[in-house]
């Protein structure tokens, strides 16, 4: 008996392109979650600062969605305090009372 060479296996079907990525969703226009942070405690008269439950509800007043991206706005507001451009007057974290620095204001204006 000859031997023959063992049929090759069924060829692999032709691979499909590869699938493009999910078309990226549009930028939504409109100003970022620390600046309407900044707008809303420049904004308010409050001694003592605004409270992490007031920025919310002025963020949600604003129509920016505050429960969907409810850990954007908590990261935003540490940030903002690491910075130097808030300063928290009570509590730790992302929770207490925030005011702006004036003095980060004013190097800002020169």
């Amino acid at each position: 008996m000859a031997e023959e060479a063992p049929a090759p296996a069924a060829a692999a079907p032709p691979k499909s392109p590869k699938k493009k990525a999910a078309a990226k969703k549009p930028k939504k226009a409109g100003p970022g979650a620390v600046e309407l942070i900044v707008k809303a405690v420049s904004a308010s008269k409050e001694r003592s600062g605004v409270s992490l439950a007031a920025l919310k509800k002025a963020l949600a007043a604003g129509g920016y969605d505050v429960e969907k991206n409810n850990s954007r706005v908590k990261v935003a507001i540490k940030n903002l305090v690491t910075k130097g451009t808030l300063v928290q007057t009570k509590g730790t974290g992302a929770s207490g009372s925030f005011k702006l620095n004036k003095n980060q204001a004013e190097q800002d204006r020169r």
